[in-house]
């Protein structure tokens, strides 16, 4: 197995850089840095601790144009929304330099004790196993609460993003972190797998089944603490009384941001029956109205997938659909010429059989269910192994709220797209993972809770 490792923009097929493959020893020697830095970090006052958080967020507002440039030369996204994502950064790095010490501030329990209360101390290490699709903003909203909380954080990025984990690695250093108090390890999965099995405290993962099974039984050796979001097959609920035009504009949006490269992009597209015709045409008609091209040119909507294995996957998911009797209402193969560019497609005539209905698609195709009504439309965003979100789209929002609840996901949108906002708690149920990011109850899956209960000494305990 080679000991190398390329990054290749996605657009042009090229090699960007090629990087060496850290060893199991040198990981070892790297989280021992993070041990010492930890506990140093820990002890900072939590004022001093959300003071580098708001450094963090000027250096992401001030390098804001050439992170969004490496995000889109690494993995293809349009460098509109690279440009958006790295706001993002900045926006969770101030909402923790916010709320932090509110969250984790002692609660006072009411008991017959003189004094009962839960505090909220940090664990040590914690790795962060991440993926390519969001590059700065899958790292960002794993590590910016970690260590607000006084964890110390250690980064095994994708082998495609590696630019942008020793660019990450660099703005902490920019903002004046200590040393070692956030590191980024170059490596392949053998890294992560040692990483996982050296003295980290705990793991917090983004990425598919597989990885987030291995990952859990890796640290489940130790009893580490994960937190895993390992992807979902979004519904995309679309009612009677829904407005049909902003609505299939938002399924396009839904549907393709990052060219459908999302975990909670919309993937299943639940349409009941009496108005499913007409969604369907203004939804091609939106689908086909996007830009597809070059990710550096700031019109484009669209751009390449990240690898040829990544294209040949939805190349394969929708010839199973069209061998098994779908209909390809616009797009279905890939875009002739450099790069990894498929067209935006759009499926009906689906059914269980198909792949693009039984797995998670990563990609520009949108599969369309018709149903007959809201209840049989409940019962098909169901099912499915994944629940990470799902939207419903009404002008009954009484409704929508009631229906919101019958979703087995983590997230449901009513007439919005799926969106993580480091306000609301992110994460999902069955297989789409385990634990929380963002929020008060991110910032407290890698504490330690703690209760501290304090009993007077009695008047005659002290005469004895």
């Amino acid at each position: 197995m080679s000991n190398k490792i390329e990054t290749i923009n996605p657009a042009t097929g090229k090699v960007i850089a090629t990087y060496d493959n850290i060893s199991s020893a040198e990981v070892s020697q790297r989280v021992k840095k993070s041990k010492a830095a930890f506990e140093k970090w820990r002890k900072l006052d939590i004022s001093e601790r959300t003071a580098y958080m708001r450094s963090l967020g000027r250096v992401m507002r001030k390098n804001k144009d050439e992170y969004a440039k490496l995000i889109t030369e690494e993995m293809g996204k349009p460098i509109r929304q690279s440009v958006a994502e790295i706001d993002k950064c900045a926006w969770v790095c101030d909402y923790y330099a916010d709320h932090a010490e509110s969250f984790l501030r002692d609660e006072l329990i009411p008991t017959e004790f003189r004094k009962s209360f839960v505090s909220f101390e940090p664990i040590g290490v914690v790795a962060g196993i991440m993926p390519w699709n969001f590059p700065f903003w899958q790292v960002m909203r794993y590590a910016v609460p970690a260590l607000t909380a006084g964890n110390v954080g250690i980064l095994k990025h994708s082998s495609i993003s590696l630019g942008s984990a020793l660019k990450i690695e660099e703005a902490f250093k920019d903002a004046g972190f200590p040393e070692d108090v956030f590191q980024s390890i170059i490596g392949d999965y053998r890294a992560g797998e040692a990483l996982i099995q050296s003295q980290v405290d705990g793991v917090s993962v983004t990425g598919s089944i597989n990885t987030g099974k291995r990952i859990a039984e890796l640290a489940a050796k130790d009893l580490k603490k994960v937190v895993l979001e390992l992807g979902g097959s979004d519904p995309f609920v679309v009612l009677q009384d829904a407005d049909l035009n902003q609505t299939a504009h938002m399924a396009t949006q839904a549907r393709l941001l990052n060219t459908g490269q999302s975990c909670i992009a919309a993937k299943r597209f639940i349409v009941v029956k009496e108005i499913a015709e007409k969604f369907s045409k203004l939804f091609v008609e939106n689908t086909n109205a996007e830009v597809i091209g070059d990710p550096m040119n700031s019109k484009t909507t669209v751009g390449p997938l990240v690898r040829k294995n990544q294209r040949d996957a939805l190349s394969n998911q929708v010839e199973d659909s069209k061998s098994k009797g779908a209909r390809i209402l616009t797009g279905g193969k890939p875009i002739d010429g450099d790069g990894y560019f498929y067209e935006p497609t759009i499926i009906s005539n689906v059914n269980h059989e198909m792949d693009v209905i039984k797995e998670e698609v990563f990609g520009p195709a949108a599969p369309i269910i018709v149903v007959n009504n809201e209840e049989e439309a409940i019962i098909e965003a169901n099912n499915t192994e994944f629940g990470l979100g799902a939207s419903i789209w009404t002008n009954n929002i009484e409704r929508g709220s009631h229906l919101a609840r019958r979703i087995q996901s983590g997230i449901v949108s009513i007439n919005e797209m799926v969106k993580s906002d480091p306000r609301l708690p992110f994460g999902g149920t069955k297989y789409s993972g385990i634990g929380r990011e963002l929020s008060e109850f991110g910032i407290k899956e890698f504490v330690n809770i703690k209760s501290i209960v304090v009993k007077d000494i009695t008047s005659k305990l002290l005469v004895e």
